[in-house]
């Protein structure tokens, strides 16, 4: 029993929705777990016709789950130990649910009990169609979802929580993050998401202050940037072996750099893991998820009746359906491409023969057009690839997940990267590449701060907000309803992405724009604030699952960084100075590519050495994780001695 319950969840309903059935969703969502049930409890609001439904969890309910999803949590000896029902005793504040889970692995809880709820057996619903029975081991809440019954899930905020949040994290002067206090709120891959922002972002000093001062103190760098923002380039140039030594530092500091700040990440990650407790999360045979959908049948795994779908179709859907769509919209990254290089041509045309301040200010048009239509094509493609994903009908959540995060990141690396990649490998216009690079810089972070913030800013401000004025003295039904009216939180795939191309950016081009450290410092330092700010009022509590790392997105900063090693050798190859020796014949072109080579087979040995030197996790954490496997398994041992042979 617990002393009080604490609101949770709300569930919204259809209009249309009667009052017999929300009573048989109460009795369902309150019936145990071995009955087929959530296990939950549900309150029905004002009144029995409501649309709205107020959810919370038992502790019996709440200590399961936690051991379920493996969760860790402190021991009696001060210690974290992956937590188990039958042991619970013994663990510090479990018979205070409130202290013992944090808000945030409470509601996912609540949510996780939801989504797991199937049909033991034919149900009619009460109030609906027949053809709106549910079937033996249908997903209940997916079919309620899609019969319109249930409109939306949402975790509730506790605003007196979320106050003392904001005041710790957005509202003042601080500089250090209460990272403790998100993960408490918001959950863990939130607080992954802002620790590693954070990490990355005070990351970005060093570099900062190396390209400032190769600026400073080389006269060929600070004629390089005056060009770059002036769009023009001089006909004569001052190939001084400072400018080139100052690109070669810039270059060899950036790709070891990204090596180091990785491999420290991995350290970080590992210890705030540990902290969280979700470094021995359970990986257990996953349910299918609530979009998987097919023909009923026995799993051969698990023995259960479930909708199977064959392998060969699902193959045969990314074959003829996914990959020709994929590369359609690789070709128009392409057909934009050719565009801005026409545009580009156009302009200098124009630049050249009218020689003007209104022909300067053109300069950068194409960019800006270019820019604008990458950003419109990746929100247009983000869509189309989780159509795509949804119809490749994936049976875990996190193959979904990985496919289309695979998808999103081929078509980011495409999109952002494509027309430097061609201006440095194929064009061979450092100039250009220079030019482009600060036009990214400037232009991306400007549009990505108006979309992000700005835009659901002003929505929430003069819409949503009228629609949601209340007093204290509003009933609490009601303020949990207009919770409810806040827009869907949107996930963190467009920030995590935001990180990986300024990622790219800086590992990848940063030697022929040594300021581009500072212009990505300046932003994140403002970024922190505005996402906080967003997170906390302009969208709906999302519910967050407990996460170990960032997952995937780990390998793709990873990828980038080797990546890294043959663009800016590269680059090097094609500074005025390597190429003046070239035409002098000092050194022959083949002899310069094969220094090149050489000099990157060696770079990216350092970097294989430094990941190597650098281990992913501290060695106290090493130990605490074999510990908390040790424990596990002996746990196992004794219950199946328990339970003697099946």
């Amino acid at each position: 029993m617990s002393p009080r319950v604490d609101p949770l969840v709300l569930v919204k309903l259809g209009p249309g929705v009667r009052p017999e059935t929300k009573r048989w969703l109460l009795r369902l969502i309150g019936t145990p777990q071995t009955d087929g049930g959530a296990g939950l409890l549900a309150h029905p609001g004002e009144e029995a016709s409501g649309d709205i439904m107020v959810l919370s969890a038992p502790r019996c309910t709440l200590l399961r789950a936690t051991e379920e999803l493996g969760l860790c949590k402190t021991y009696k000896n001060g210690n974290m130990e992956a937590f188990s029902y039958d042991d619970r005793d013994n663990f510090k504040d479990s018979d205070n649910v409130e202290v013992f889970l944090t808000l945030a692995e409470r509601q996912y809880i609540v949510k996780y009990e939801l989504d797991g709820v199937r049909a033991q057996r034919d149900i009619r619903v009460p109030g609906l169609d027949v053809g709106c029975s549910i079937q033996p081991r249908d997903n209940i809440w997916q079919k309620l979802t899609s019969a319109g019954v249930i409109v939306d899930t949402v975790a509730l905020h506790d605003q007196e929580q979320l106050k003392e949040l904001s005041r710790a994290w957005y509202a003042g002067n601080q500089l250090v993050q209460p990272l403790d206090s998100v993960h408490s709120y918001f959950g863990s891959s939130l607080a992954f998401y802002f620790s590693f922002l954070d990490f990355y972002t005070w990351s970005l000093l060093p570099p900062a202050v190396i390209g400032l001062t190769i600026t400073y103190f080389s006269g060929e760098v600070q004629k390089e940037m005056v060009e770059s923002v002036s769009g023009s380039v001089a006909a004569e140039e001052d190939h001084s072996s400072l400018g080139i030594s100052g690109h070669m530092i810039q270059a060899l500091f950036s790709m070891l750099w990204s090596t180091v700040v990785l491999e420290l990440w991995k350290r970080r990650s590992a210890s705030l893991s540990y902290r969280w407790g979700t470094l021995h999360l359970t990986e257990r045979f996953a349910e299918p998820r609530p979009g998987f959908h097919g023909d009923l049948g026995v799993n051969p795994v698990t023995g259960r009746v479930e909708p199977l779908f064959p392998e060969w179709q699902r193959d045969l859907r990314m074959a003829l359906v996914s990959v020709p769509v994929v590369a359609v919209f690789l070709a128009l990254v392409m057909v934009g491409m050719m565009v801005f290089y026409w545009g580009e041509v156009q302009v200098k045309r124009l630049h050249e023969d009218w020689d003007s301040l209104w022909t300067q200010t053109l300069i950068y048009l194409p960019s800006i057009l270019h820019i604008v239509y990458t950003n419109v094509l990746a929100t247009v493609y983000r869509t189309v690839a989780n159509v795509l994903t949804e119809y490749e009908n994936h049976r875990e959540e996190s193959a979904f997940e990985n496919h289309l995060t695979g998808k999103v990141l081929v078509f980011t690396f495409f999109n952002c990267f494509a027309v430097l990649f061609h201006i440095a490998f194929f064009k061979q216009d450092v100039p250009l590449l220079r030019k482009r690079l600060a036009s990214l810089l400037i232009v991306t972070q400007i549009i990505n701060q108006f979309t992000e913030v700005v835009v659901p800013f002003l929505v929430d401000r003069f819409i949503s907000a009228p629609n949601r004025a209340e007093s204290e003295d509003d009933p609490q039904e009601d303020k949990f309803r207009n919770q409810g009216t806040l827009p869907v939180f949107p996930g963190l795939f467009a920030e995590y992405i935001e990180l990986l191309v300024q990622f790219g950016y800086l590992s990848l081009f940063s030697c022929v724009f040594p300021l581009t450290a500072v212009l990505l410092l300046i932003n994140n330092l403002t970024e922190i604030r505005l996402d906080a700010y967003k997170v906390c009022k302009l969208f709906c509590k999302p519910f967050s699952a407990p996460v170990a790392n960032m997952g995937v997105w780990q390998i793709a900063f990873e990828v980038l960084s080797f990546v890294s090693v043959v663009t800016n050798c590269w680059l090097l190859m094609l500074s005025p100075q390597i190429q003046a020796l070239c035409l002098d014949g000092e050194f022959s072109c083949s002899n310069v590519l094969l220094l090149a080579v050489a000099m990157e087979h060696v770079l990216i040995l350092v970097k294989l050495v430094l990941s190597v030197l650098i281990p992913d996790e501290p060695g106290w954490i090493k130990k605490k994780r074999l510990h908390i496997e040790f424990k596990s398994m002996q746990a196992l041992r004794q219950q199946k001695t328990i339970l003697g042979p099946s």
